[in-house]
C-alpha cells in the first residue's frame, strides 16, 4: 500500500485530478483516505502484538495535531465563514486525515527491518527517477509529463516547467520548483544510506555502485534548479549524512562533487551568475520581501485568535502568501496549532535517534539517522514555503514521520530482545558501520 502510495505521489503530475472529484480528485489523496480505513479496520480487529505495546511519540503528537485542527475548524465555522472559503477548509480536512492514514499505515504496518529497508530503497529508486525527470525537462525546456492531460477523466497536468534569470527551472511532477527540491533533499539522506549501505545488503554481498546513480541525479538537480531552498537543502544534507560515510569514500565524493559542479557551470551558461545573485542579491529579491513582510503582518492576522488560529484551510491565498509553512501553521492554528506542528517533528527526530541508541544494530544506526536528517531538512524547507500546500512535499513529510516511528519499534524490538539473552532474528544480515 505504501508503494502504491510512493508511485501516485512520485509519477502522478501534482495538478492531475480525477476531474469528477474537483480538487479531491488527486490520486494520492484518495489512496491515502484508503490507508486510513484499511488502518482502522486492522485496529478494530484487536490483534495484540509486541510492537502495540510500544509508546510512539509521533503517533501521540499527531493525534494532538489532529484534534486542534478539528477544533480549531469548528470554530471557524461557529465564527462564520465566507461561501468560497468552507468547501477549501473541508478539503483541508481530508487531505489531513489521508496524510493520517499514511503516517500510521507506515507507523504501525513496517515492523520488520527488511520492510522498512525494501520501502527505502523504493523510495531511493522514486526520488532518482523523479531527479532525472527535473534534469531532462532542464535539458528540453519541455514538461514531458503533458500526456496526462489527455488521458480520460484525468485534468490538470503539473507545470514541469519554469524559468529564472534565464534558466530552466524544472519542476518534475511537482507544482512548483520548491515542492520539487523539498521531496528529493527529503528523500536524499534516505537515498545516502541506501548507497552507502549497498543497499542494506549483507557486507560480503558484491557492491553495486548504481545505488549511487540517485545520489548523483539529486546533486545535478540541486544545482540546476536556480533555488535558494534546493541548494541549502542540498548542503544541510552533505553537510549532516557526512559522519555516515565510510571514509574512503569521503576523499573521492568531495572530489567528485566538486568536478561535478564545475562541469554543470561550464555546460549550463548563466547558471553560476543566477546561483550567487540568489544569495548576494536577497534583500532585494520579491519572494524574500515576501516573506518579510509576511513576519511583520503575522500578528495582524494572528489577532482575531490567538490560541486556535483563524481556522484549519480557511487562510486563503487572497488574503495573503506567506511562503512560510510555520508562519501558515500559526495564523491557521494558532499558538496552540504551531506547537504541536512543531513537536510532529521532534517526536519524529526523537523516535529515529532513540532507535538508534535501542538497537545498536549498524543499518538501525544508519536509518535512524539518515530520518532524523530527513525531518530536520524538511523543517527547514518549510521555513521557505507553505509546504502544506503541495501534495508531493507534504506527503513525503508524513510518510517520513511514520517511518520513524516504525524504525523506533524495530529499535525497541532489537532492545527486547537482547534484554531476554535470545539470538536476534531479524530478515537482514546487517551491513558494517559505516562510520
Amino acid at each position: 500500500m505504501l508503494t502504491v502510495y510512493l508511485v501516485l505521489l512520485f509519477a502522478v503530475p501534482s495538478n492531475t485530478t480525477i476531474a469528477a472529484l474537483g480538487s479531491l480528485g488527486r490520486p494520492a489523496l484518495l489512496w491515502g483516505l484508503v490507508m486510513l480505513a484499511f488502518w482502522a479496520i486492522a485496529r478494530l480487529q484487536n490483534r495484540s502484538d509486541s510492537a502495540s505495546t510500544i509508546g510512539q511519540p509521533v503517533r501521540f503528537a499527531f493525534a494532538v495535531l489532529l484534534v486542534i485542527a478539528l477544533v480549531s475548524f469548528a470554530a471557524a465555522m461557529m465564527r462564520g465563514q465566507p461561501a468560497d472559503q468552507v468547501s477549501p477548509a473541508v478539503t483541508a480536512l481530508l487531505r489531513l486525515f489521508s496524510w493520517a492514514g499514511v503516517l500510521l499505515v507506515a507507523l504501525d504496518g513496517i515492523r520488520t527491518m527488511g520492510d522498512l529497508t525494501r520501502l527505502v530503497r523504493r523510495i531511493a529508486i522514486a526520488a532518482g527517477l523523479l531527479a532525472a525527470l527535473g534534469i531532462v525537462q532542464a535539458l528540453t525546456g519541455q514538461a514531458i509529463v503533458d500526456f496526462f492531460s489527455v488521458l480520460p477523466g484525468l485534468s490538470g497536468p503539473g507545470a514541469g516547467v519554469a524559468e529564472r534569470a534565464g534558466v530552466v527551472r524544472s519542476a518534475g511532477t511537482a507544482i512548483h520548483p520548491l515542492e520539487y527540491a523539498t521531496a528529493l533533499n527529503a528523500a536524499l539522506p534516505l537515498v545516502i544510506a541506501v548507497a552507502v549501505s549497498n543497499g542494506f545488503r549483507p557486507a560480503p554481498a558484491r557492491r553495486h555502485l548504481a545505488w549511487w546513480i540517485p545520489v548523483g541525479l539529486i546533486a545535478v538537480s540541486s544545482l540546476v534548479g536556480v533555488s535558494r531552498s534546493a541548494i541549502i537543502g542540498f548542503a544541510v544534507v552533505a553537510v549532516a549524512m557526512a559522519p555516515m560515510l565510510p571514509r574512503r569514500f569521503r576523499a573521492p565524493l568531495a572530489a567528485g562533487g566538486i568536478a561535478l559542479a564545475g562541469i554543470i557551470v561550464v555546460a549550463v551558461p548563466g547558471l553560476l551568475g543566477a546561483s550567487l545573485s540568489l544569495f548576494t542579491g536577497a534583500g532585494d529579491d520579491p519572494s524574500t520581501l515576501s516573506r518579510v513582510n509576511g513576519l511583520e503582518r503575522t500578528p495582524e492576522f494572528l489577532a482575531a485568535s490567538p490560541v486556535l488560529g483563524v481556522g484549519f484551510g480557511t487562510f486563503l491565498p487572497r488574503y495573503y502568501i506567506f511562503d512560510n509553512q510555520w508562519i501558515l501553521v500559526l495564523v491557521e492554528l494558532g499558538v496552540l496549532g504551531v506547537l504541536a506542528f512543531a513537536g510532529v517533528f521532534a517526536a519524529a527526530i526523537w523516535s529515529a535517534l532513540r532507535a538508534r541508541r535501542l538497537s545498536g544494530e549498524p543499518d538501525v544506526m544508519l536509518l535512524g539517522y539518515a530520518l532524523a536528517v530527513s525531518m530536520g531538512v524538511v523543517a527547514i524547507l518549510f521555513a521557505f514555503f507553505d509546504g502544506l500546500s503541495f501534495p508531493i512535499s507534504a506527503g513525503v513529510f508524513f510518510l517520513l514521520a511514520g517511518l520513524c516511528g516504525s524504525v523506533l519499534s524495530i529499535g525497541a524490538a532489537d532492545a527486547s530482545r537482547r534484554s531476554h539473552d535470545r539470538p536476534a532474528h531479524r530478515t537482514l544480515a546487517a551491513p558494517q558501520d559505516p562510520v
